[in-house]
């Protein structure tokens, strides 16, 4: 909640204040596309990383330079020392992924879409309070300056909680055993014990290994990657990356196809799309007898929502009145948070625990990609019909479906795919 509740204090004012430097719109839209390129080639490697030295020092080290990267930005008085300040984060802001894979490792395989749902739901209360927080703080005098300190502030404070934290590191042998105990005793049970980290992978070091050299690490890192790129996990990444970009396609141009469709103001869209966050925070907390009732078969309900968010990006490319958008747009906050955590849940399984933090951040590598695809796709469609990007996600996300059906046996058996290191 704290990480993504600081950076949405920053974010939406970030483009205000590089031009407040005297850049350009070209400059300001390179060093946005810099960043994304950085975080698209170092989520694996930090994820990968995160395996291998363990979650307490990669969560710390991620932290404690993304805070340093904001304090940049709060000192940032040149478009040059701003380009600067965006280094640090785009490289190590993977706090949400390394977390991510430490709640896999901490919680039990039924367990985890509940509680990867209600980490969802606590990051989106984040991101819809930081904003809000910010623009009031943007009106003050140096306002860019306080939020960025502030930011800085929040992740500083973080860094001190992931300290605190009562880490212990275990082996990979007695995981098996202990997640058995888990899905008898239940999460609420495991809450009550002590929090034990358990390594992901077989190779995950100890205090001790903490030492190994910078070498042997990048080596150890290169080889996990080879093995998740050889392993058959291929179609659960383009499942992602379609329905990844069929949903930035659909919100790529939403004020603005509402505006020539429906002749509604920008500001209506803005309520719009905070209803639909607000609506996913109540979706990732249903998470948990949503999973119950399709009793925890992750591909069936990944297949059922991606089905629901193709079927209403549809049916708000063919809507004649706005309140066919707002229905569209109610349902579409629930599958889409559903499935983004449900493709998260088949990583893991699908691929094993063994590399969580590999496979998570190969996944938001794939993410990252749909983010650099989806602008593209949305102009050269828009040239067409105000409602060119949604039909193309529609048409995407028709082929993420076939994509499962297809692979429907893999899905289904829950069996680990060998990764070619292993």
């Amino acid at each position: 909640f704290q990480d993504l509740f600081g950076v949405s204090m920053v974010v939406p004012l970030m483009n205000l204040h590089i031009k407040s430097l005297g850049a350009s719109h070209t400059v300001a839209g390179i060093i946005g596309s810099l960043y994304g390129v950085m975080q698209l080639f170092s989520s694996t490697f930090v994820g990968c990383w995160s395996d291998i030295v363990g979650r307490q020092y990669s969560l710390l080290a991620c932290i404690l330079l993304s805070a340093l990267g904001y304090f940049l930005l709060g000192i940032s008085t040149t478009v040059l020392l701003f380009a600067i300040s965006r280094v640090p984060v785009g490289i190590f802001k993977h706090t949400l992924s390394i977390s991510k894979a430490l709640l896999s490792d901490l919680v039990s395989e039924r367990d985890r879409p509940l509680v990867m749902g209600r980490f969802n739901a606590a990051s989106s209360v984040g991101f819809i309070l930081g904003p809000v927080v910010g623009g009031y703080l943007t009106e003050l005098e140096g306002g860019f300056y306080q939020t960025s300190f502030i930011c800085a502030s929040i992740f500083l404070l973080n860094a001190g909680l992931v300290w605190m934290l009562p880490w212990s590191e275990g082996n990979t042998g007695n995981r098996e055993h202990q997640q058995g105990n888990k899905r008898t005793d239940g999460f609420s049970a495991k809450a009550n014990r002590d929090l034990h980290l358990k390594s992901a992978t077989n190779g995950a070091v100890t205090s001790d290994g903490l030492s190994q050299s910078l070498w042997i690490q990048v080596a150890t890192v290169l080889k996990r990657i080879k093995g998740i790129a050889c392993s058959d996990l291929w179609d659960i990444f383009l499942v992602r990356l379609l329905m990844s970009v069929a949903i930035l396609l659909y919100y790529s141009n939403f004020s603005l196809a509402l505006e020539e469709r429906f002749g509604v103001k920008p500001l209506f869209a803005g309520y719009l799309m905070s209803y639909s966050s607000a609506l996913g925070v109540l979706a990732g907390c249903l998470l948990g007898p949503i999973t119950r009732l399709y009793q925890h078969n992750t591909y069936r309900l990944l297949l059922h929502s991606s089905t629901l968010t193709c079927t209403l990006i549809l049916l708000y490319t063919s809507a004649v009145s706005i309140w066919m958008v707002i229905l569209s747009s109610t349902f579409l906050a629930f599958s889409t948070t559903i499935g983004r955590t449900c493709i998260i849940d088949l990583e893991l399984t699908v691929g094993g625990n063994e590399a969580s933090g590999t496979l998570l951040g190969v996944g938001q590598s794939v993410t990252s990609v749909g983010r650099i695809v989806a602008p593209l796709l949305s102009g050269i469609s828009q040239e067409f019909s105000p409602c060119g990007p949604p039909s193309l996600g529609v048409g995407l996300a028709l082929v993420a479906i076939l994509v499962m059906n297809v692979n429907k046996r893999k899905y289904c058996s829950r069996g680990k795919v060998k990764l070619k290191t292993q």
